[in-house]
C-alpha cells in the first residue's frame, strides 16, 4: 500500500499493522477472534458486531502487567510511550535467530537514547496462520533486551510474533507447553542443540523489557520494509483499558517526504 501523503505539509503515513478480523492468525493456545454481527442492515439499517478475542493477535501493544505482577496496565503505560521518534533498523534473520545486542550496535540505522525502536528481521513477510511463522520465528536475546533498556528506548517493535526466541516461549516446553508439538525436538533435530540449554528461561527479553517499563508491539506489518533505515515518527494508541494486558493497536509511522530522512 503507498504512503498517504498530506498535500499541505509533506508528511507522509505509512502502515505498520496488519490487518485484524476473521481468520487472523492466532498464536497457538489461544482461541480463535469471534465476530457476530448483532443487527445487520438488512434487518435493521444498520450494523452492530459483538466482538470476543483475546488482545494478543494481529499488531498489538503489550503493557508490563502482560509478564509482571504489578505492573502498569495498557491505560496505566505514560501516553507518551506510545508516540515519538525513532528508526526502523533492518536486522536480518533466519528460522530460530537471535537478534543479539550486536546487531543492534551494527546496524547502519543508529538506535538513539529515547527512541522508539522498531526492529525489522523480515519475518513479516511470512505472517500467516502457520507453525511456521509461529514456532520458527526470531527472537530478541537477553543482551538486545538490556542495550535497549541501556538506551532508554520509548517502546520496543519487532517485525515478529513474540519478542523472545519461540523456544524461549510456551510455544516450546515451557509454562503449560509446548503449544505446538513437536517443536522441542525439530529444534534439536536440525540445530544439534538442546533447547532446554539454549532456552533455559521463559520470556526472559520481554519481561526484562516489561520490567523496565518498556512496552512493546509484536506482529509489525505492513509497508515497515520500505522504511528500513528511516527515521521517522511513530504512533500506536491502545485503547485507555483499566485492566488491559495488551491491545490491537493501528501502528503509523509518519515520515517527513521534504527532509532528509536516510541514515
Amino acid at each position: 500500500m503507498p504512503a498517504v501523503a498530506d498535500p499541505s505539509n509533506g508528511l507522509e503515513f505509512f502502515e505498520l499493522s496488519h490487518p485484524w478480523g476473521y481468520f487472523t492468525p492466532i498464536p497457538p493456545g489461544y482461541e480463535d477472534i469471534r465476530v457476530e454481527r448483532i443487527v445487520m442492515h438488512a434487518r435493521s439499517g444498520a450494523m452492530t458486531q459483538r466482538i470476543r478475542t483475546v488482545m494478543h493477535t494481529s499488531t498489538h501493544v503489550n503493557a508490563p502487567i502482560h509478564l509482571v505482577a504489578g505492573g502498569a496496565t495498557v491505560a496505566q503505560v505514560p501516553l507518551e510511550r506510545f508516540f515519538g521518534n525513532g528508526v526502523v533498523v533492518s536486522v536480518p534473520k533466519g528460522p530460530w535467530q537471535l537478534v543479539t545486542a550486536n546487531d543492534l550496535e551494527a546496524a547502519p540505522a543508529e538506535i538513539q537514547r529515547g527512541d522508539i525502536a522498531v526492529i525489522v528481521t523480515g519475518w513479516h513477510k511470512r505472517y500467516s496462520d502457520s507453525q511456521a511463522y509461529f514456532g520458527r520465528a526470531p527472537g530478541l536475546s537477553e543482551d538486545a533486551a538490556r542495550w535497549l533498556i541501556d538506551r532508554d528506548a520509548r517502546l520496543v517493535a519487532v517485525d515478529t510474533p513474540q519478542i523472545d526466541h519461540p523456544l524461549a516461549t510456551s510455544l516450546g516446553a515451557h509454562r503449560n507447553g509446548p503449544r505446538i508439538k513437536g517443536l522441542v525436538q525439530a529444534y534439536e533435530q536440525e540445530s544439534g542443540r538442546s533447547a532446554a540449554c539454549d532456552f533455559p528461561k521463559w520470556n526472559p527479553a520481554h519481561r526484562l523489557l516489561l520490567e523496565a517499563g518498556i512496552p512493546t508491539i509484536e506482529n509489525v506489518g505492513g509497508d515497515v520494509a520500505e522504511l528500513a533505515g528511516t527515521r521517522c515518527a511513530f504512533q500506536a494508541f491502545p485503547w485507555r483499558w483499566s485492566e488491559g494486558d495488551a491491545c490491537v493497536v493501528r501502528f503509523v509511522a509518519i515520515r517527513d517526504a521534504r527532509a532528509e530522512y536516510r541514515l
